[in-house]
């Protein structure tokens, strides 16, 4: 991308946007008349480029993995150059064997699940905040998983809700940081998909999930503080 603005839209940045839910934000975002800068991780084509492929209006394709700080900072150049942000919308998202415990998980797939899903994001808000308009809204997208409180029974995926927890502390530290800040900061959760990792008996669709999402951060767009919240708009208990 280059130097370029994008009139009188508001501007979305949504990491992680080839698939699943981050491509159904991406097409929600679309819909409501956003220009939307989307991120893949990697010059495979992907369902993002298919939809970019149909001659939709106002998408914009970069390719950044967000655990790679040169690429990070390579497309935080070529971001700055557009119009500021309305809304960072952060979509981290890798998962292990659902039945892996932390007493046989290795040290490597605990690393790259916490590095993907809770270093990687928050860092990659610490690099872009900067061009998120004060009016704006950061979000991040955690898990209903990543509740401590509601992690009273046994459903697999022992890691990956360490992962979202630490996401939810790691953004409560940052807005412990910017008491200041006027603008929206948003853990969200988007339910339980049909996706991949939610398997075909998820009561959600993408499209509702995502629809719901998008609803709850325009909602909540100009209110300012940090709120964990559901694809309802209902509060998620830490």
């Amino acid at each position: 991308m280059t130097d370029t603005t994008y009139g009188t839209r508001r501007t979305a940045l949504v990491v992680g946007a080839s698939r699943g839910i981050g491509l159904g934000l991406t097409e929600r975002l679309l819909e409501r008349g956003w220009h939307v800068v989307a991120t893949v991780r990697s010059a495979t084509r992907t369902p993002l480029h298919d939809l970019a492929g149909g001659g939709v209006d106002g998408l914009t394709i970069e390719t950044v993995d967000i655990t790679e700080a040169d690429q990070v900072r390579a497309l935080h150049e070529r971001v700055a150059h557009a119009t500021g942000l309305d809304l960072l919308l952060v979509n981290p998202g890798t998962a292990h064997d659902r039945w892996e415990t932390v007493a046989d998980v290795t040290p490597a797939t605990f690393e790259r699940v916490m590095l993907t899903n809770a270093l990687g994001p928050m860092q990659f808000v610490e690099r872009f905040q900067d061009l998120v308009r004060p009016t704006g809204t950061i979000a991040v997208m955690s898990s209903g998983q990543g509740s401590v409180a509601n992690n009273t029974r046994v459903t697999g995926w022992e890691i990956y809700r360490a992962s979202k927890a630490a996401l939810n502390q790691l953004m409560r530290s940052y807005a412990a940081r910017h008491p200041d800040d006027p603008r929206t900061l948003l853990l969200t959760a988007p339910g339980w998909v049909r996706t991949e990792m939610g398997g075909a008996d998820a009561p959600l669709t993408v499209e509702a999930s995502t629809r719901g999402v998008i609803d709850t951060i325009e909602a909540n767009a100009g209110h300012g503080g940090l709120q964990f919240l559901d694809q309802a708009g209902a509060t998620v208990a830490w």
